[in-house]
């Protein structure tokens, strides 16, 4: 089955760049609130940045740009937290037709050699000295590289000093020679299952991708009468944040850059930056879920909150079904009820979002079902969309007043989606990215005839829907032969309140089993209402409460599969996967292989160990056959 997505609104780029909508903006409302920043004597005060005073920054820090040396063409390191610089640097960068190579954060010294090795990248900016130590031990200062300036030296004043002498013409020439198919970012795929491959995306990739966004979606962004507003805290670092700093650049949507993703800095941040739109990833819906919860049962609220989570999911199905012509949607009653707990409920949730927010976007994974329903209820609608760094962000999204929740939507205008006979996803359409940099063999594989395979599976319901099951490199297949998807244990075992994460293992092995990470936040909420003390998470990791609590988790998920797929043991480990600990990679993805490889021992607990699974004369395991499994409660 193949679906093709509406025909598109808006032209695609013929001609120009991504630079140009700096000017077009300026030009047509000089004084417009760009940007804002945050106020560095007030913390909880975002300072408004005019359109005008955006584009004349850009254009100074793009003529120190050419003043020290740096010419079309030409790759820059941007390694960086989503800050205002970032986006003052990656417009520079394009004014003169020099490609944008994003580095997260986080990277090891090792990552950041293999990106500056494979992209021959020129010039590095970084943040501050630590990451330009990490840049030094990476051997930065040999190979290609010319220059390396820090954020926190204030580096766009002295790029600024530097291009005093360059004329504005000589930068509008440079930006009069960038056309749609040059390629505006080399951005590196997260290397979960192997080296990272440096996807090359043009400007006509992310114009198409923003302005199909804006096209189709724009009437989301704000209430009517509302002044549209988004604060950007996905790292710009994946194609995700990328695209959402451009569709606002491009839109003339007030765009605020918040570094931060930790609750601590977060949640102030919406509260003060009040937006009308929110962009994010499953984990911030289900953490602010969840936090809600907790708060609402030390308050002894917990029974309401529960009820008010229960009518918001019954009235987010009744419109659902309405939507879908099958219902009259919510019954009088219902409505009545719905009423009451927005008042006790829904209303303070809002406010964790600044109170503003009517309509948000999820990506990176899919969002659950019920999740999604729960916020449709609570009166923020959750639309949930799929792409990948290949497809520069989205090439499928829920349509407006069309949501179908558990879904990713349908292909967006200009995209196609079909699926092979293996039940891969295959797209095509103006996002999908030009290749894989010096990597031939790559590309080939997955660019077929204009079709890109993801590598993901899927299937498209009846109205043309596409449902995410799985990734094809995650499949496990058992001991016995039998092939399993991880990912819907696994998405279910996150909705409960404790668990942070889970790994489901079992390739090669007799039965399915499970690695757990615990909430840290969740856990102690857990220990006091419970009179737990002060015991830590190892110490408590055998506790019997606790193990009966996982235990209830693991059923409900086993429910949703066969027996055969059902997981037969568990074991929770002492702390949660982290980026830091290179278990995670940035989007928040975990690292299977990586994973594995660390808690091999953590995994051969969980199968008996027998005597006739070693060869002969060695101390190497046979195949795993299949045998008695351990007591559902898995080993401590």
């Amino acid at each position: 089955m193949e679906v093709r997505g509406l025909p598109r609104g808006s032209r695609p780029l013929r001609a120009g760049g991504l630079a140009d909508s700096v000017h077009e903006t300026a030009d047509r409302d000089p004084s417009l609130a760009q940007l804002s920043r945050r106020d560095p004597a007030h913390r909880d005060a975002w300072r408004p940045v005019t359109a005008a005073e955006f584009r004349d920054q850009v254009m100074d820090v793009a003529k120190g740009l050419l003043a020290n040396g740096l010419r079309f063409g030409d790759r820059v390191a941007l390694m960086s937290r989503t800050r205002y610089e970032w986006a003052v640097l990656a417009y520079a960068l394009w004014h003169i037709g020099a490609e944008v190579v994003p580095v997260y954060p986080t990277s090891s010294s090792e990552q950041v050699r293999w990106i500056l090795q494979d992209a021959q990248v020129r010039a590095v900016v970084v943040e501050h000295e630590h990451h330009a130590m990490t840049v030094a031990a990476a051997g930065g200062t040999a190979s290609t590289l010319t220059a390396l300036w820090q954020m926190d030296r204030d580096c766009l004043s002295t790029l600024a000093d530097d291009g005093l002498g360059v004329p504005d013409e000589e930068i509008h020439r440079h930006r009069a020679a960038v056309q749609p198919r040059q390629v505006a970012v080399v951005c590196y795929t997260s290397g979960t299952t192997g080296t990272p491959k440096g996807c090359l995306v043009t400007h006509g990739n992310l114009a198409a991708e923003a302005d199909t966004l804006l096209d189709g979606w724009g009437v989301l962004v704000a209430e009517p009468g509302a002044a549209p507003s988004i604060l950007n805290f996905l790292p710009v670092a994946h194609v995700y944040g990328l695209m959402v700093a451009v569709c606002c650049l491009r839109g003339g949507i007030r765009l605020g850059l918040q570094p931060d993703i930790g609750p601590q800095q977060l949640l102030p941040a919406l509260a003060s930056f009040r937006p009308t739109f929110v962009f994010a990833v499953p984990y911030i819906f289900e953490k602010v879920f969840h936090t809600a919860r907790r708060a609402a049962e030390e308050t002894g609220r917990a029974q309401v909150f529960d009820k008010a989570a229960d009518v918001a999911m019954r009235y987010a199905e009744a419109e659902e079904r309405l939507s879908r012509g099958s219902g009259r949607g919510p019954s009088p009653a219902l409505r009545a009820r719905h009423a009451v707990y927005d008042r006790l409920v829904y209303r303070r949730l809002r406010a964790v979002f600044g109170g503003q927010v009517r309509n948000a976007v999820s990506g990176a994974s899919t969002l659950r079902r019920e999740l999604g329903l729960f916020y449709a209820g609570a009166g923020i609608t959750v639309y949930d969309g799929y792409g990948l760094t290949e497809t520069a962000g989205a090439v499928t999204a829920q349509p407006p007043g069309a949501v179908r929740f558990g879904t990713v939507g349908r292909p967006m205008p200009g995209s196609e989606v079909r699926i092979g006979a293996d039940g891969e996803v295959w797209v095509r359409g103006e996002t999908v990215f030009a290749g894989y940099l010096g990597n031939r063999e790559a590309t080939a594989a997955a660019l077929r005839g204009g079709w890109f395979a993801t590598g993901d599976l899927g299937l498209l319901d009846d109205e043309g829907y596409l449902v995410i099951t799985g990734r094809k490199k995650d499949v496990i297949i058992t001991s016995g032969g039998k092939s399993v998807s991880p990912t819907v244990l696994e998405d279910q075992l996150r909705h409960h309140p404790l668990v942070s994460q889970c790994l489901v293992v079992g390739d090669d092995r007799p039965y399915i089993a499970a690695l757990i990470t615990l909430d840290p936040e969740a856990l102690d909420h857990w220990r006091r209402l419970r009179g737990k003390g002060t015991a830590d998470i190892t110490a408590l990791a055998g506790d019997d409460d606790l193990r009966a609590q996982i235990q209830r988790a693991v059923s409900r998920a086993n429910t949703r599969v066969s027996r055969a797929e059902s997981i037969r043991a568990f074991r929770i480990l002492p702390r949660e996967f982290t980026v830091d600990s290179g278990l995670v990679t940035p989007s928040l993805k975990l690292r299977r292989q990586e994973i594995a490889r660390v808690h091999a021992a953590d995994i051969d607990a969980m199968y008996p160990r027998r005597d006739d699974d070693l060869l002969p004369g060695t101390g190497r395991r046979r195949g795993r056959r299949a045998g008695p499994a351990p007591s559902p409660s898995g080993s401590p």
